[in-house]
């Protein structure tokens, strides 16, 4: 079974960089500037917990 992992709801993503800056290994831009989400074996979830919890859109989630 495949482990959990990030998303960005791009509809409510308003760009503000948090997620990238915080964990750059799994979030950054795409050369079509919206969020993309690193495809990787594993998450580091502490990472990405911060990245949930400072995003002001609350719009990463774990699925």
């Amino acid at each position: 079974m495949p482990g959990r992992h990030p998303v960005v709801e791009l509809s409510d993503c308003i760009l503000c960089g948090i997620c990238e800056e915080v964990c750059p290994s799994v979030f950054y831009l795409s050369d079509l500037g919206y969020v993309q989400v690193a495809e990787l074996a594993e998450y580091p979830e502490e990472e990405v917990d911060a990245a949930v919890r400072n995003c002001p859109k609350d719009c990463i989630l774990w699925k």
